[in-house]
């Protein structure tokens, strides 16, 4: 009975922190850039929990870790020039107060200074490191596919010039990366640069979060943790009634 009990106050754990990760994923159903996470489960099996035989083993439930969707999110068109969406693998370079941390966030702007920087101010780095600054008569700026930047000073070709090109990384497990604050990773990994970048100017990727999907997987979760209930409830009460009957037998 006690390891009734226990097995299932495993699973309404695990089932806690899959409800965590779901609530995480519809909170961050319109954040740009944003990919959906899952918990990964697994059987535990252990040889004695209380009382029980030695030929017997009893299977627990176990969440080690959780799973990174990076399927692309929608592409959405804003017509600003200085919005980038990345198309396929790789991870924007963005220097923080913390260090070089990583981001699909391509919803870009410009400070006081002409510093190309994120929503949050941290400068967006080029692949050689160093941020991107324009002066006051720069104009038009265009963003190619791999992230070459260009200006023109009177809107002529002839005035055109290069000013850098986004960095554009990917590592080798994207699924070891650790989410911080402000749509922003990190990881200890080292740095591979992405073979084909595919960068969008004036687009930025939705968040590739399914609503209905996740609605679905909380509905699920909800019943799994009632189910896991309902076996601890009706394991204590025969824990109480076995008590009961022994007492009255004394």
């Amino acid at each position: 009975m006690d390891n009734a009990i226990l097995i299932g106050l495993s699973r309404q754990t695990a089932m806690m922190r899959q409800m965590s990760v779901i609530a995480n994923n519809i909170a961050n159903m319109n954040t740009t850039g944003y990919k959906s996470a899952s918990m990964l489960f697994d059987e535990y099996v252990m040889p004695v929990a209380s009382e029980t035989s030695p030929d017997k083993t009893l299977s627990f439930v176990q969440d080690y870790g959780q799973f990174r969707n990076v399927a692309d999110g929608e592409m959405q068109t804003t017509g600003n020039p200085l919005d980038v969406a990345v198309s396929g693998e790789g991870f924007l370079k963005v220097q923080t107060a913390q260090g070089v941390r990583y981001t699909r966030d391509g919803h870009l702007q410009l400070d006081g200074a002409g510093q190309l920087v994120t929503q949050d101010g941290d400068p967006v780095l080029t692949d050689g490191g160093s941020p991107i600054t324009f002066s006051n008569d720069e104009s038009q700026i265009t963003i190619a596919r791999d992230g070459t930047i260009t200006t023109t000073r009177d809107g002529t070709t002839a005035s055109e010039q290069v000013r850098g090109k986004l960095a554009l990384v990917n590592f080798a497990n994207v699924q070891d990366m650790k989410n911080e604050a402000n749509n922003l990773l990190s990881t200890t990994q080292a740095e591979q640069p992405v073979q084909s970048p595919r960068i969008i100017q004036g687009s930025i990727e939705g968040s590739n979060v399914k609503p209905i999907i996740e609605m679905t997987n909380m509905m699920d979760v909800m019943r799994s943790y009632e189910s896991a209930a309902k076996l601890v409830d009706a394991a204590d009460d025969m824990r109480r009634q076995a008590i009961s009957q022994i007492a009255g037998t004394a």
